[in-house]
């Protein structure tokens, strides 16, 4: 929560360095936090006291540093045209995805290391399964800082592709400067903003909910809940590079905009699925009302129950549908075939609208620099990650999953209105003012 609280107020202020030439200079300034951020937290152990204060400042830091997303989204937006935005985009998100995917493998694979692991005492470091993760994580930083100096260059092209003079906006040439002075579309800027923040938004709740969702409906343990859905989450993953890879294709024959209608559409329809149906009822959780005086008990079940409840309380912690959840003895269990179709539909729709909805915000916003605006789009998607786990928390606590998940289709229905009303405004920049056609 600090690391998603912190991305998103770092991303406007970091938005307000990247114009122009200062773009690398911001870049590797923010690229040089979480590195040291990494190294606080695999140190965190060496004070004698306040190590948890500690460790709040190293994850508080390493959500500062995130927010470099929206330097490169600037910068892509500089360095592409109408017609090579969204491909590079997608390639962006498909490169975050595969991240997503192989950082869980790599600290799987670190668990062999152990508990103990190994000391270096000569600099008091301790490598084990907690520290190796962030190990690796300060060094792929430090790689990234080598490769901003060495490789990447200043790069500005207007929409239709001709290289620009001055990277800087403020010495644009006359020419430049003509097709500037149109003012970006406001309504359409906000009308994103909220478009993006609801798609993350409903993904965020998604993965918050699948791990009490398939252990209310399926009996399942916490163990076995966090390792199905952790294997759920990365099949997601998988689809959606595919995705990612198909709507670069598909955005050109039917347009982004469609693409976007499409995938809110696709992402309704999983979570109509999900809504609870029939009359099968989950198995409830009543571990907790037992107690010795339950009435009409003889003594041969009251010397059972007191010979299996150790065990059970010690070896088989309670499954089922906790009866504090008053939900749980009237709603029909979800089934899995449910959970599983739904789950690969949100897997379409979330990628599709994703990519799509922050490749129209740099298109609305034309050739001027981007980095205030993707500031802005970039926080109200980290307020998106914050909030969303906080209502269906909430929601399905107190209200079940028919109630959740019937509140969030009228929350993507309402953002499928907003499209349509706004759907002739999300235009490129150059397309409004200038004529070109994509």
């Amino acid at each position: 929560m600090a690391s998603e609280g912190t991305e998103g107020e770092r991303e406007p202020l970091l938005g307000r360095l990247t114009p122009g030439s200062r773009i690398f200079y911001c870049d590797n300034v923010n690229m040089a936090i979480p590195p040291k951020a990494n190294c606080l937290y695999a140190y965190v152990h060496v004070p004698a006291t306040h190590n948890k204060y500690y460790m709040l400042i190293a994850r508080a830091l390493v959500g500062f540093g995130a927010g470099n997303v929206a330097v490169v989204r600037s910068y892509i937006a500089g360095a592409t045209s109408l017609q090579e935005r969204t491909g590079s985009m997608a390639n962006t998100s498909t490169c975050q995805a595969l991240g997503f995917i192989l950082g869980p493998v790599f600290q799987t694979c670190f668990v062999l290391i152990g508990e103990k692991g190994v000391t270096w005492n000569a600099i008091q470091l301790q490598i084990n399964m907690y520290t190796a993760p962030v190990l690796l994580g300060a060094f792929l930083g430090i790689l990234n800082i080598i490769l901003i100096i060495t490789v990447l260059r200043e790069h500005r092209v207007t929409d239709t592709g001709q290289q620009c003079k001055n990277t800087n906006f403020e010495e644009a040439t006359t020419n430049e400067a003509h097709i500037l002075q149109g003012n970006i579309d406001q309504v359409a800027v906000v009308a994103t903003n909220i478009l993006f923040f609801v798609v993350l938004f409903i993904f965020a709740l998604f993965e918050t909910i699948l791990t009490p969702l398939t252990m209310d409906m399926y009996g399942w343990t916490q163990e076995q809940a966090v390792l199905y859905g952790g294997i759920i989450l990365a099949a997601l993953g998988v689809e959606a590079v595919a995705v990612f890879m198909g709507v670069k294709l598909l955005s050109k024959t039917i347009g982004e905009r469609a693409v976007l209608l499409g995938g809110l559409t696709v992402v309704w329809a999983g979570f109509f699925i999900l809504l609870p149906w029939g009359s099968q009822l989950p198995k409830i959780q009543w571990e907790d009302l037992h107690n010795n005086s339950a009435p009409n008990t003889t003594f041969g079940e009251i010397i059972i129950g007191l010979w299996n409840s150790p065990r059970e309380h010690h070896n088989e912690p309670p499954t089922g549908c906790p009866i504090e959840q008053a939900w749980c003895l009237y709603t029909p269990v979800i089934h899995l075939a449910q959970l599983l179709t739904a789950a690969a539909l949100i897997g379409i729709g979330y990628p599709a609208c994703n990519v799509m909805s922050y490749t129209l915000y740099s298109k609305i916003i034309g050739p001027r620099p981007q980095g205030v605006y993707m500031g802005w789009l970039t926080a109200s998607g980290s307020g998106a990650r914050i909030l969303g786990p906080v209502f269906i928390s909430h929601v399905y606590t107190y209200l079940g999953p028919r109630w959740a998940f019937c509140l969030v289709c009228g929350i993507v229905i309402l953002t499928i209105t907003l499209l349509g009303v706004v759907y002739k405004r999300l235009i490129a920049f150059s397309v409004r003012h200038v004529g070109i056609q994509e």
